[in-house]
């Protein structure tokens, strides 16, 4: 071989050997950058990640939603933000105020005993009946039934003062009312199957529609306050003329037939 062809083997086998490490330098070169764009884009992932885990634990609950939203005053309602809720006859001089949480298991037994009795008595017009609802016991047990239970009471005023009542009857009822750890009353599904009990809310689709909604919501919230405002620290409790009424104990609500017509015979009489 001459000097001169041995001469263009040796630079096209530089030449090759050039092109070669170009090639091998430039899939090196896209192998980082895929590798950092994929570190960004898993870096990326993990803060938006982080980012939505911390906007949803700071996003407000339904109930806290709830104090923002609409407020629908049930009819048979009056009062500031519709929260006095009074029934009976107009000519009865005086009232006894009940404060109760739907989830009190003592408000059960109150109404499952003395509930017939203080009804016999309105209907007769011995006094009329202003009725607050709290929701307390969400707080202190930790759920949503009392607030819930509520609402759906509200649902039923709308129909009528007797479909709450009888509603309310139902709800503290033996068969119906939950241990007061069992939150069965925050199910809107629960509820509507009490309330299949009463005949003017069974198959109802309007008072279904408001609890399913949450029409009533706002409103038992702005009730729930209004027994936070009022100084009461526990249910049942009763009172009329201001003055609070209790058993032979002289400390608790009376929870006997006997007791309750004593107390009430007694304010009555003031």
């Amino acid at each position: 071989m001459s000097k001169r062809n041995s001469q263009a083997a040796k630079t096209a086998a530089r030449e090759r050997l050039r092109l070669e490490r170009e090639r091998q330098a430039k899939r090196a070169k896209i192998k980082r950058q895929i590798i950092v764009a994929c570190s960004v884009v898993g870096v990326l992932a993990a803060a938006g990640g982080i980012g939505y885990a911390v906007v949803q634990a700071n996003k407000p609950s339904y109930w806290e939603e709830a104090e923002n939203a609409k407020l629908v005053k049930p009819a048979n309602t009056t009062g500031e933000n519709g929260t006095t809720v009074v029934i009976g006859k107009s000519t009865a001089k005086k009232t006894l105020v009940m404060y109760e949480d739907p989830r009190c298991p003592v408000c059960a037994q109150f109404e499952q005993t003395v509930g017939s009795t203080v009804k016999a008595d309105y209907d007769a017009g011995k006094y009329k009946v202003q009725f607050v609802g709290a929701t307390f016991l969400d707080r202190s047990l930790t759920g949503e039934g009392s607030k819930n239970a509520l609402s759906a009471l509200g649902a039923a005023l709308n129909v009528s003062p007797e479909a709450f009542l009888e509603y309310k009857t139902a709800l503290y009822s033996a068969k119906w009312h939950p241990e007061e750890s069992d939150d069965k009353f925050k199910d809107d599904s629960y509820l509507i199957k009490v309330a299949d009990t009463v005949a003017a809310l069974k198959g109802n689709t309007k008072f279904q529609t408001a609890v399913k909604d949450g029409t009533f919501d706002r409103w038992a919230l702005e009730m729930s306050a209004t027994f936070d405002d009022s100084g009461v620290s526990g249910t049942p409790t009763l009172k009329m003329d201001g003055k609070t009424l209790t058993g032979s104990d002289g400390k608790n609500a009376p929870m006997t037939v006997a007791d309750f017509n004593t107390a009430v015979a007694a304010a009555l009489k003031a």
